[in-house]
């Protein structure tokens, strides 16, 4: 009786573990079997590998480009959101809103300031990161789908700062952008019709600056977040970051 009493309470006590198992159906393995099960298991996780090369840690050899703009980005994001906050897509309130943010919110210099510098430093950094990944030769097979995916990257970024720029409504912006527009509509066949599509009619107006909004805040940060996913997922699948051929 005190057998069969021990034993259903054995059982209750290992319920949870026969449990889990069951969703797993997996025997333990070693140590290192072990590690790297729970490194595959995990969503947050598996963006690292279980083993990491030497040579692909040297500072002097990736010199962090990579992940500075990644952190740029989320950098970018995140001061863009609270941006937001204070700035209406509008001809007769965008110069007044950013004005407004400089002089009359809290910090709101300091906060404009983050979001333009940090702009400036993504395009930069996104730009010597490409250098670096050609000039070492990290394009190569089998990565040559990730560079093409780096190099959508780039034009998104570069995209991003220009849909961006004309955002203030102020001279700067206004000119810029009317120049960029003509340069694009010399475009063999088509030049015409992408310019319009990009002012969303013959000039800069109001419709334009709705369109750039929506470009810069929605469509191509999605685009940008799809892209830096794929091209992390296809630096794992492909090895790891690129490293020194040994001798």
């Amino acid at each position: 009786m005190n057998d069969a009493t021990y034993s259903v309470k054995d059982a209750i006590k290992q319920l949870p573990t026969n449990i889990k198992q069951s969703f797993t159906r997996r025997e333990a393995g070693t140590a290192e079997q072990e590690q790297a099960a729970t490194v595959f298991g995990n969503l947050f996780l598996h963006l690292h590998p279980v083993r990491v090369h030497a040579n692909a840690l040297r500072p002097s050899y990736t010199m962090g480009l990579g992940l500075i703009s990644f952190f740029l980005f989320l950098i970018l994001v995140v001061s863009g959101i609270l941006v937001m906050f204070y700035y209406t897509p509008s001809t007769e309130l965008a110069y007044r809103n950013m004005k407004d943010l400089e002089f009359a919110v809290s910090f709101g210099i300091v906060l404009r300031n983050i979001h333009r510098w940090s702009a400036h430093a993504m395009v930069a950094m996104v730009f010597l990161h490409m250098c670096r990944v050609f000039y070492t030769g990290a394009y190569k097979a089998p990565r040559e789908f990730n560079w093409v995916i780096g190099v959508c990257l780039l034009l998104v970024t570069l995209f991003l700062s220009f849909t961006g720029y004309l955002l203030p409504w102020d001279q700067l912006a206004f000119w810029a952008v009317t120049v960029g527009s003509n340069i694009a509509s010399y475009m063999p066949w088509i030049g015409d019709k992408i310019r319009f599509l990009m002012l969303g009619g013959n000039e800069v107006g109001q419709m334009a600056l709705l369109r750039f909004y929506v470009m810069h805040v929605a469509l191509l940060p999605l685009v940008a977040v799809v892209l830096v996913g794929v091209h992390f997922w296809r630096i794992r699948k492909d090895g790891g970051l690129s490293r020194p051929t040994e001798e």
